[in-house]
């Protein structure tokens, strides 16, 4: 569950960094005359990693992601042969406690994925890692990519063969036995709508953000916290600001188009731990890749669908990790094991 808020914050950043719509415009192409590609890909810890290289330099390890914007890049080493002295430089505030970062706005690189290719887009360059994705993946991570490579193209991401196929969005091809879902994009983020009975027996349409950059399988922020019975405190993950505290539950039941899911592990984060001054587009939470990796995915941001058709693991339980043990890599490739946390036996009994 980690890594869904040591994200959320560079989330937030992406928000402080875009300026306008140009500044995203521009959008990956398929290469030469080319109708489609594959680009393989690795899920580590619930991210999808993918290979790039920028400014013909690389390969580099980035984690695809419909909650981010900008792109971002977080690896501190890569500052000195990306930064130019007119690029500008913003201290960031915001995010909580008085804390800032620094950050750069390169206003356009070169960007190549296996297949396509980005001939001049803005990305946002942290001067420090605050964020610690390469120690939570157990290898290098150098940064976030998201709208910019979905704006014009349309992705189908295949779990089971880890693979991405990407054609140009008119090419694209209606998966045989799938549900079509109808998606907005708002502040270049794509949102659903879906029918939820939470643990006091409410039934809510709710808005959620499509994020396959979140680990949980779902997260409910604007919902008072579910009676006392079904709930065990838990701390949900590391944020900009430090632990992010709240609850964690399963509710009653979720559907998404025709497919439905009884006993989805929740989670509830506390409002003050989330406490941010940016303002941000209104939703009831997110939906993650503990839901989305069930599925095979079709993606189409200019027609305003995602396809769903339900793989193998479709039916696999829902289940969270009862150790109470947080841990991340660190040392050389990542090899030692470092215990970060240890929860409080018993916590989480009450969700099994």
């Amino acid at each position: 569950m980690q890594n869904s808020y040591l994200r959320t914050s560079i989330v937030l950043l992406s928000c402080f960094l875009i300026t306008s719509t140009a500044a995203l415009a521009q959008g990956f192409n398929l290469e030469g005359r080319k109708k489609r590609t594959t680009i393989p890909f690795q899920l580590v810890r619930n991210m999808i990693v993918i290979k790039l290289k920028i400014n013909d330099r690389g390969p580099y390890n980035f984690i695809l992601d419909t909650g981010v914007g900008m792109m971002v890049i977080t690896e501190p080493s890569m500052v000195d042969s990306l930064i130019a002295p007119s690029y500008r430089k913003l201290n960031l505030y915001g995010l909580g406690d008085g804390q800032s970062l620094e950050a750069y706005v390169a206003p356009s690189i070169k960007v190549d994925v296996k297949g396509v290719k980005n001939k001049g887009m803005a990305a946002a360059i942290l001067a420090k890692d605050h964020f610690g994705l390469s120690n939570y993946a157990g290898m290098d991570i150098h940064g976030l990519l998201g709208y910019q490579f979905f704006h014009d193209l349309s992705v189908k991401i295949n779990f089971l063969d880890s693979a991405l196929v990407v054609t140009k969005p008119k090419d694209m091809r209606k998966m045989s036995g799938s549900q079509q879902i109808p998606i907005t994009i708002e502040n270049f983020r794509p949102y659903i709508y879906s029918d939820l009975e939470l643990p006091d027996g409410t039934k809510k349409n709710s808005k959620l953000l499509v994020d396959i950059g979140a680990g949980h399988s779902l997260l409910l922020e604007n919902n008072e916290a579910p009676v006392k019975r079904y709930i065990s405190k838990a701390n949900l993950g590391m944020g900009f600001n430090g632990p992010i505290s709240g609850f964690m539950s399963r509710i009653g039941k979720m559907q998404l188009g025709k497919y439905k899911f009884g006993d989805v592990i929740t989670s509830f984060p506390d409002k003050d731990s989330i406490k941010t001054n940016i303002v941000r587009t209104s939703r009831d939470g997110n939906l993650g890749m503990g839901i989305l990796k069930r599925f095979n995915i079709l993606i189409n941001y200019q027609a305003g669908v995602m396809m769903l058709k339900p793989s193998a693991k479709f039916k696999d339980p829902f289940e969270h990790d009862m150790s109470g043990i947080e841990y991340y890599a660190g040392g050389k490739d990542y090899k030692r094991i470092i215990i970060n946390r240890i929860e409080t036996k018993g916590n989480n009994a009450c969700i099994l």
